[in-house]
């Protein structure tokens, strides 16, 4: 088991004396080399979820574990550590760095973790090459479609061989066509690499795909 969460809840203040109850008690364990799809209407709950499992949010309360230790009083400084070494994020919106090649947003986890250019490059290369961007290294986002963007995406949060993967909406902006082709993509990844992912997702094909679908309404697991 790589993440389990207990009784996970989280409240936003919405006035001097009111607040909304947006997770109520949320428990469930992650395990090694598993596509989970978390889906659920709009509003449940399901990014919020994502971004307390990936170390992007705190939890009003619960308790996180990661590889069995408790991680859910650790400082900003050690968060973002363990986040950075051990998790990796796709988004809806690619967010790659606009003024950056390919191969510069790919190795970017790597630089911030304090690696050396020279050390990383390879690997950067080796990991678009593995989602079909050889010959696409030096072009910047700009130029590449929005399919490729999101490989992209993918290469960079491959970067630091993470223990588990979120995946927020990857496919919701691309067209059918793309949109198999990545999912295909992550479940290559996952044959290859044992590679765990988090997928929030309201395409029926992917979720149907998943080793498990756990759904989310109103804040509660279903």
């Amino acid at each position: 088991m790589i993440l389990q969460a207990k009784n996970i809840t989280k409240l936003y203040r919405t006035g001097k004396t009111s607040s909304i109850e947006v997770l109520k008690g949320i428990s469930l364990e992650i395990s090694e080399a598993e596509i989970i799809a978390v889906v659920g209407q709009s509003g449940a709950g399901k990014s919020t979820l994502l971004h307390i499992l990936g170390l992007l949010d705190r939890q009003t309360s619960g308790e996180l574990y990661f590889n069995g230790e408790n991680i859910s009083t650790l400082s900003d400084e050690a968060t973002s550590a363990l986040r950075n070494k051990n998790i990796g994020f796709v988004f809806q919106f690619h967010h790659l760095l606009p003024e950056f090649t390919a191969l510069e947003n790919v190795f970017m986890p790597a630089l911030i973790s304090g690696k050396k250019i020279s050390e990383i490059e390879s690997r950067a290369k080796e990991l678009l090459t593995e989602v079909g961007l050889s010959s696409r290294y030096y072009h910047k986002p700009s130029e590449l479609s929005g399919g490729e963007q999101q490989r992209v995406a993918v290469a960079r949060a491959l970067m630091n061989s993470p223990k588990i993967i979120f995946a927020d909406e990857p496919s919701g902006n691309l067209d059918s066509e793309n949109a198999n082709a990545l999912h295909q993509l992550i479940f290559n990844l996952r044959k290859k690499y044992h590679q765990t992912f988090v997928v929030v997702t309201h395409n029926k094909n992917l979720a149907e795909k998943a080793d498990r679908i756990i759904t989310l309404i109103d804040g509660i697991l279903k």
